[in-house]
């Protein structure tokens, strides 16, 4: 029986989590059943199980690179850049994070494990949202009449809101207006 490299093993592991995401969001967690997620990635449950312990493994892990990637984002181009990206692509709902960003908002709302879970994540991302806010602030260009963290908890709601409404399919003809109105409310005037 010929061995599997650990980059075989790598690839095989991120090929079910790109599927993944797209079953995560287009059923929901409990919609993504194990027969949706087989027909998803093309494996059978034993290959997909074999890399994640259960389906909510597989779920977080997906929900933590989705965040991983969010934070690396907010911290190189602000979270005003990261909406406009979501805006100017909202077809890809079902493919990037934003499906799984729903998901796990739904989820901490009605499983507190999972909420008490995911608080370290979320802390993370706003963590990046401050120091980005932070270093505008030390260049000038940020307002210094609100503290950091009241813009950062802001822009956060403004996000959340963002996704729900291209969650629900409404038109995103006019939000880059309304994001430049977000990104004029944080800025120096």
């Amino acid at each position: 029986m010929p061995r599997v490299s650990t980059d075989q093993l790598a690839a095989r592991r991120q090929q079910i989590l790109d599927d993944a995401r797209s079953c995560f969001a287009r059923h929901g967690y409990e919609g993504a059943t194990v027969r949706r997620l087989e027909q998803s990635t093309g494996l059978s449950r034993g290959a997909i199980f074999h890399h994640f312990r259960d389906k909510e493994a597989l779920f977080l892990a997906l929900a933590e690179q989705d965040a991983q990637r969010m934070t690396d984002l907010v911290a190189a181009q602000g979270l005003v850049q990261v909406m406009r990206e979501l805006v100017s692509a909202p077809e890809s709902l079902d493919t990037s994070w934003t499906g799984t960003f729903l998901e796990v908002a739904r989820r901490g709302r009605t499983d507190p494990g999972f909420r008490a879970r995911w608080r370290a994540h979320a802390e993370t991302l706003t963590a990046a949202t401050e120091q980005r806010l932070a270093r505008q602030a030390a260049a000038g260009t940020l307002r210094d009449d609100v503290p950091v963290p009241v813009l950062a908890r802001y822009l956060e709601l403004v996000l959340e809101g963002l996704v729900s409404q291209l969650a629900m399919g409404l038109p995103a003809d006019d939000l880059d207006g309304v994001l430049d109105v977000v990104e004029g409310a944080v800025r120096r005037r």
